[in-house]
């Protein structure tokens, strides 16, 4: 059985104050980030999926102000890529010892099996409220909201307000990852796994 690593792509999207932070904020943005009612449903395998979430934070200077981003993002279908590709993909733009792994990949096709996922987002589609409640109380009427609509791709993540684009691609890492077993065993279901795909 092959050793499965998973790769991301992300076309088109503009996350934009990741560049931004220091080191030490953008470890805390990962560190606070929280999914308080996380997707009921994997992502798609053999098509793409849609996100609909609703990122939660709090405003340290002032008392029972909550921000809302509420947006989507785009879960594109996950490829395959073949050890030989992701040699092909390595060695550009590194030296010899990234050449020599390689070689290494190409050598071994049957012990690694690499996905791609893409995921994009757009800045413009994020519809931002405030909202003057404390942050718990209003986690409680989006849970409310979310189970009303039924939409089993729904996710309320609480993060940190100057790094929620941080917090955002956390959750949305998190959950690739977490989708990713039952994808495979799809590809595997289609004898998919270990072909030449790209």
């Amino acid at each position: 059985m092959p050793s499965i690593l998973i790769a991301f792509s992300i076309p088109g999207s503009s996350f934009s104050s990741a560049a931004m932070l220091s080191e030490d904020s953008f470890h805390y943005a990962l560190e606070n980030t929280r999914v308080i009612v996380p997707p009921q449903r994997r992502l798609e395998t053999f098509g793409t999926s849609l996100l609909h979430y609703y990122l939660v934070t709090e405003d340290m200077d002032t008392a029972n102000l909550a921000r809302v981003r509420e947006g989507r993002i785009e879960a594109e279908r996950p490829q395959i890529v073949s050890p030989h590709a992701m040699a092909r993909l390595l060695v550009e733009g590194f030296g010899e010892k990234a050449a020599a792994y390689a070689e290494f990949l190409s050598a071994n096709p049957g012990r690694f099996a690499f996905l791609r996922n893409g995921f994009k987002f757009r800045k413009n589609e994020v519809r931002t409220y405030d909202v003057h409640e404390p942050v718990e109380a209003v986690l409680d009427k989006i849970k409310e909201n979310v189970a009303a609509k039924d939409d089993l791709l729904a996710a309320i993540v609480l993060g940190v307000d100057d790094a929620w684009e941080v917090c955002l691609l956390k959750f949305m890492v998190d959950f690739v990852q977490q989708s990713a077993p039952g994808q495979i065993d799809d590809f595997r279901r289609r004898g998919l796994l270990g072909g030449e795909a790209e």
